[in-house]
């Protein structure tokens, strides 16, 4: 991906100015949205096609956050946004996979920017406190100072560190790959770069389910009995 080639927004909307980033973002979000609006218009008590597709996603995600947390209703609650993470991150990665799309405005896989993986981090560092408070209302504040108050300014430290570390590893990963597919696709177009693209669908799925599972690790700590 070659970054700073498109300074003037992609288009206007009435006075606000869209960037071709945000423009992929709708185009993501939309086609989750149509697929899951697809999936369930017209649910069936024996699922077939799109729907059993689908179901078998959720009922995936929910069974596997489930044992990750070791409670049932606290999986039950933030399943959906741990799906809906791992879906957009999935789909965003994949983006920068289209044939040009390094060239083509409106196509930048949107994790390669640390803006977004950043917004993604910050929602999943809000998550954990709210599951947290949530689960254990104001005992959850005694894990900032445990074991002793002198432990406050490192427990502080590791907090940041969460939402730090998801926003560098999801960002890095994805540059660093549409950077080197971008060089090679310039050096022998449609050769090397095919088996690269090829090795990308996987590194894909793998940085999606890496930050979900950092995500309810996160969410499980926060809830788990030790808080």
């Amino acid at each position: 991906m070659i970054f700073g080639m498109w300074d003037s927004p992609f288009f206007d909307l009435g006075p606000i100015p869209v960037d071709h980033l945000v423009f992929t973002e709708w185009v993501i979000i939309a086609l989750i949205g149509i697929i899951a609006f697809t999936a369930t218009r017209n649910m069936q008590l024996v699922p077939r096609g799109l729907q059993n597709a689908f179901e078998a996603i959720i009922l995936w995600t929910y069974d596997f956050f489930t044992q990750l947390m070791d409670k049932e209703h606290v999986a039950k609650k933030w399943a959906p946004i741990l799906t809906a993470f791992f879906l957009f991150i999935l789909l965003s990665n994949y983006s920068g996979l289209i044939p040009g799309a390094a060239h083509v405005q409106g196509f930048q896989p949107p994790t390669s920017n640390w803006n977004v993986t950043m917004t993604l981090a910050l929602i999943t560092f809000c998550s954990v406190h709210v599951a947290g408070f949530s689960e254990h209302k104001g005992r959850y504040f005694k894990h900032f100072v445990s074991p002793g108050w002198a432990m406050l300014p490192l427990n502080l430290i590791e907090e940041i560190a969460h939402p730090l570390s998801l926003t560098v590893r999801l960002f890095g990963n994805i540059f660093g790959e549409e950077m080197v597919i971008a060089f090679l696709l310039f050096m022998a177009p449609f050769v090397i770069p095919s088996a690269i693209m090829g090795l990308s669908l996987l590194l894909g799925a793998i940085q999606a389910i890496v930050f979900t599972i950092l995500s309810a690790s996160y969410i499980a700590a926060a809830t788990g009995e030790g808080h």
